[in-house]
């Protein structure tokens, strides 16, 4: 199976680092986006650019941000399948923006800084690792503050599409002590998408606390969406 991991906000490839060679052992071609960040419809375009290079089908994979971005591109027909990241999963004309306040702000919201043209970046600290990142090991964090890319506001307020979940069989992998986006919005969000959900402990982060989890997670969606073709 094709697989094609999207990044979230501020992301790079890197989010994806402990989980490639595990999807990679497990028989799986691998593709990971880097995304331009200027905008959903952008970052649309170039993820689903990134799918018509596989030969499919496709399992599209998306943490947080990129949960927005896979709901869109995920209406390429070789895409078979989506799974979601403590990812934001939108429904037809609807922002990530909206979905975020709908909900208490999340903890993070103490740590963004908006730019002179209104791009988004987050302001790490030894306070900010304490609350949104405890359960990173040091080494993690450097990959984190690496990624660091600044991410246009065009990507939190463009509505998305009519989303591919809507048709496509869906898993959801909820972070329970996420301070990036609220536990109850991921919830509320698989709930709606009638998604196949698992739950782990931890934050955000959970591409590199929960690799294995992480991959076990889409390899199933991957077999799942074999044995139905």
């Amino acid at each position: 199976m094709d697989i094609v991991l999207v990044h979230g906000a501020g992301g790079r490839p890197t989010t994806w680092a402990a989980v490639e060679p595990l999807l990679t052992a497990l028989g799986h071609r691998v593709f990971i986006v880097t995304n331009p960040l200027t905008s959903l419809e952008d970052d649309v375009a170039h993820t689903t650019a990134a799918v018509a290079e596989t030969t499919g089908p496709v399992v599209l994979a998306g943490h947080s941000y990129g949960g927005a971005v896979i709901s869109n591109a995920g209406r390429h027909p070789r895409v078979k399948g989506l799974v979601y990241i403590a990812a934001f999963g939108p429904d037809e004309g609807e922002t990530v923006n909206e979905i975020v306040e709908r909900y208490e702000p999340a903890e993070i919201s103490k740590y963004m800084r908006r730019g002179p043209n209104g791009e988004w970046k987050s302001e790490p600290s030894p306070e900010f690792w304490d609350e949104i990142g405890p359960d990173l090991s040091p080494d993690q964090r450097v990959i984190v503050e690496t990624e660091g890319r600044k991410s246009e506001n065009l990507i939190f307020t463009q509505p998305t599409g009519i989303p591919a979940w809507r048709r496509l069989p869906s898993w959801y992998l909820v972070a329970d002590d996420d301070r990036t986006l609220r536990p109850q919005a991921q919830q509320d969000m698989a709930t709606r998408m009638k998604a196949t959900v698992e739950h782990v402990p931890g934050s955000h982060y959970t591409t590199l606390v929960w690799p294995r989890r992480v991959a076990d997670m889409i390899h199933a969606a991957a077999l799942a969406v074999s044995a139905a073709s």
